[in-house]
């Protein structure tokens, strides 16, 4: 199962998220549900990277399957916007795949 916790801001917006398992849908390169997952955590990530220029903390080890990304102070209202639709997907896809990713939520 992969876990994910959203880390939201004081206002309710996503502001960064810790993420850690295998999904477990199928075996790895034919499973859909971490593809899917994957795709929305990396096209957040790269899009904050690439099209805002947030800066942020981030940290990976692909082995534990683990990562962790935080925006820095003051974070654009477009990289909040990014989180927030990643977190739009992920909330919509682990309501169809409840055995295999669970999120949850924390304030920071």
């Amino acid at each position: 199962m992969t876990r994910i916790t959203i880390y939201k801001d004081e206002h309710g917006d996503a502001v960064g998220f810790e993420m850690t398992g295998h999904a477990g849908y199928a075996e790895m390169g034919s499973d859909v549900v971490c593809a899917a997952i994957s795709i929305l955590v990396c096209t957040a990530y790269n899009s904050i990277e690439t099209l805002v220029k947030d800066s942020f903390g981030y940290e990976e080890d692909e082995d534990d399957a683990y990562m962790s990304f935080i925006l820095n102070e003051n974070p654009s209202k477009e990289a909040k916007l990014i989180l927030n639709s990643m977190t739009l997907g992920l909330s919509q896809l682990s309501e169809q795949y409840k055995k295999y990713l669970k999120l949850t939520f924390e304030e920071v």
